[in-house]
């Protein structure tokens, strides 16, 4: 993202962003607020990190031969982060809706910055990403992560643990060393990129209305979910959203 971006007519949706190493509770935080948003009557799409079909193959393959250097894993998530944006993140904010994101660009910056790649560079090949309404930043202590990761996995994924970066021939060490790698990069961005900081070690009930506190002031000017032409809109370009068919019969 840069300044270009700021000089642009902003589009009449809004774009949240939850951000944070694994284990934070980003994915459940942002699950919450979608369904706070949709019983609000908001037209709200949800998209995440590495799912665009167009490089999933790609990626799946390099990652199980384990071919992906620090540089291709950077560009083959930028492909896939961008088919994104245009397919779905653009499409649904200029219909006016309400976008969630688990995960954004900051991702990229954290993850391929902790394997050696140029935050300059990066942030230039990231640089037609829509400036978020709000990025969050689920701040929780390493060991903590590390816990709550192990209490639920019997074993964390090659690329994942950071296994190309032969940080440990353990894996589960390999992953505390990455993620501590990942975080300090998370924390040397918040100041940057004006991450709203949420302390992940509250309670769920407390992280959330802090979010809400947050979004609701917002979203003036959003258009609601019972406008049927908006709807129809978005149906158009398959950007119903987890909760749509529920709302519109589909």
């Amino acid at each position: 993202m840069n300044s270009s971006n700021s000089d642009r007519e902003a589009p009449p949706g809004k774009l949240f962003v939850v951000e944070g190493i694994d284990g934070s509770g980003k994915s459940t935080q942002i699950d919450l607020l979608h369904k706070w948003l949709v019983s609000q009557g908001y037209l709200v799409v949800f998209t995440e990190w590495n799912s665009s079909p167009i490089v999933r193959r790609t990626t799946r393959r390099g990652k199980r031969r384990r071919l992906l250097t620090p540089l291709s894993f950077s560009l083959i998530h930028a492909c896939d982060f961008a088919n994104r944006v245009n397919d779905q993140i653009l499409p649904a904010l200029r219909a006016g809706a309400v976008v969630l994101a688990d995960r954004y660009v900051y991702t990229a910056y954290a993850r391929d910055g902790a394997r050696g790649m140029s935050s300059r560079w990066l942030r230039r090949l990231y640089s037609f990403a829509p400036e978020p309404t709000m990025a969050f930043y689920f701040d929780v202590p390493l060991d903590e992560a590390i816990r709550r990761i192990e209490a639920g996995r019997d074993a964390v994924k090659y690329y994942e643990a950071g296994m190309d970066l032969e940080l440990s021939d353990n894996p589960f060490e390999s992953f505390r060393i990455f993620q501590g790698m990942i975080k300090d990069q998370y924390d040397s961005m918040v100041d940057d990129f004006g991450l709203y900081r949420i302390d992940a070690t509250e309670s769920l009930v407390l992280q959330q209305r802090k979010m809400r506190q947050v979004v609701e002031p917002l979203l003036s000017g959003v258009t609601k979910a019972d406008d049927g032409e908006l709807a129809a809109a978005l149906s158009e370009f398959d950007l119903s959203g987890r909760y749509m068919p529920e709302l519109f019969g589909r």
